[in-house]
């Protein structure tokens, strides 16, 4: 159902008080005056600083102030749709808020009263009367129609724009969840940057476009581009996996359900973070960071609104992938709380149910113990792996990509030596290990060399030592619960 179709049964089901958001003011008059067209009803207009007016005629003599617009709608009692724009403000006022709701009361079957502002809570006076709705984003042919519009604007003004049929549709994807105006601003910032339009250009329209839907101190964009899976050393079955599944979740068919997400466990440094980084890269999709210990609030309510607030943020962000790190830290069982967490976790489990196939969920847990059953139980994720310490080839890896990454000469050091020293290390110790040996080396005025990391690696007693028992029981669990990374 589209905005149109949306509003115009909402007005003959006498919905007559709306509260509708939106921040896309000229879009919205459109889709009332579609509607009112249908409907033959004149729309009028209120602004706080014109006063009221009906559409194409001139404001109403002393209107400006919203109780005189109120009782002038009152007393010409004619049928008709009346919109107060950025009416949040108004609300505030106890007396005008009271006649908000009066008016709402005997309005007739055909006026309509809908206030609008970018987000709106119900008063509680108007609760039970007033009925909430949201202008929806602009669709796919609406984006592609812009898109359009704007690179032939862009061509008149001298800008080179080299794209294939392919990289505009992708544009167009990578602008959803936008306003037209947001969306045409964001292609003309990433054209006039360069003086330039090219397919490189995509993934920063992409990342802008999240940057201007995450308005919200909970979730946080993750810079990806830089990262692939090869720069994720082991995890053979995890990347396995997720190749396999890949254009499943790109480009979706009938009949296959898109991947849904998975849940990395294991020992604490070996890799699960970046792991889950490389994945959005690999895909070429934003990766929003929710942090669990964010959500708590000491408001009652407001932990779980929080949560609500954020993941309806993801939703008109997708295509993109959700990565939830130490999952256990926001959605553990506790009896401490007053039932804060069992409701959050509530919240949570619907919108797993719920959610549209277009968000990718990555979960990342070291002390999985914590996790209640319902998380973990089967349908939850497709697939529950747990990342062990590295064994001696993936180690050697390992540090074959922390040297490269720091622009030093691989084929100077022995990996498979410092491999086979490194029995029992995490990916997290041996990247220390190298960092040790710069400043040594650093200190020393001198370059790096295998000897000063194998000093490092002398003086390092691994996690695997310091909580064997921690260790042991980790492995213990997910012998027949997870798959091996």
């Amino acid at each position: 159902m589209d905005n149109v179709e949306d509003l115009s049964v909402l007005l003959k089901s006498r919905h007559g008080l709306l509260l509708a958001e939106t921040d896309d003011e000229e879009r919205f008059l459109d889709v009332v005056n579609a509607v009112a067209d249908e409907l033959n009803l004149p729309v009028w207009v209120w602004t706080a600083t014109k006063g009221l007016s009906r559409v194409d005629h001139d404001p109403q003599y002393m209107t400006v102030r919203p109780s005189r617009a109120l009782d002038f709608i009152d007393h010409l009692g004619s049928d008709g749709v009346y919109v107060f724009a950025d009416a949040h403000g108004i609300m505030e006022d106890p007396a005008t808020l009271r006649r908000v709701k009066e008016l709402g009361q005997s309005l007739a079957q055909r006026q309509a009263l809908i206030l609008t502002a970018p987000k709106h809570e119900i008063p509680p006076e108007l609760d039970g009367l007033a009925h909430k709705w949201r202008l929806r984003p602009p669709d796919r042919g609406e984006l592609e129609s812009l898109v359009t519009r704007t690179l032939r604007d862009l061509e008149t003004r001298d800008l080179v724009i080299h794209l294939s049929h392919d990289a505009i549709g992708r544009i167009a994807d990578a602008v959803q969840g936008l306003s037209l105006r947001q969306a045409e601003r964001l292609i003309q910032r990433a054209a006039l940057d360069d003086g330039r339009l090219t397919e490189g250009d995509v993934a920063g329209i992409r990342d802008g476009r999240a940057q201007v839907l995450l308005d919200s101190d909970v979730l946080e964009l993750v810079e990806t581009r830089s990262l692939s899976l090869d720069d994720v050393g082991g995890f053979t079955n995890v990347k396995s996996w997720l190749e396999m599944r890949r254009k499943a979740f790109t480009s979706p068919i009938p009949g296959l359900d898109p991947p849904r997400g998975l849940l990395m466990t294991g020992i604490p440094g070996c890799g699960k973070s970046l792991a889950a980084k490389a994945v959005a890269a690999s895909w070429e999709l934003p990766l929003v960071l929710l942090e669990p210990a964010r959500l708590y609030s000491k408001y009652l309510g407001e932990s779980e609104q929080r949560l609500l607030q954020a993941l309806d943020t993801v939703d008109v962000l997708a295509p993109a992938v959700l990565w939830i790190d130490e999952i256990e830290k926001g959605f553990s069982t506790g009896s401490s709380d007053g039932g804060v967490s069992t409701r959050v976790l509530g919240t949570f489990l619907r919108w797993m149910q719920e959610r549209s196939g277009s968000v990718f969920l990555i979960a990342t847990a070291n002390d999985v113990s914590a996790l209640p059953p319902e998380l973990l139980r089967k349908g939850r994720f497709d697939e529950i792996f747990f990342v062990d310490l590295p064994d001696e080839r993936s180690r050697a890896a390992i540090f074959a990509l922390q040297l490269a990454r720091r622009e030093l000469d691989v084929s100077r050091f022995d990996v498979d030596y410092l491999a086979a020293l490194t029995a029992g290390h995490s990916g997290a110790e041996i990247e220390m290990a190298i960092v040790g040996g710069l400043y040594r080396a650093h200190a020393g005025e001198t370059n790096l060399t295998q000897a000063d990391i194998e000093i490092e690696i002398a003086s390092t007693v691994p996690l695997s030592v310091t909580r064997a028992e921690d260790v042991a029981s980790l492995r213990s669990w997910a012998a027949s619960r997870a798959v091996t990374a």
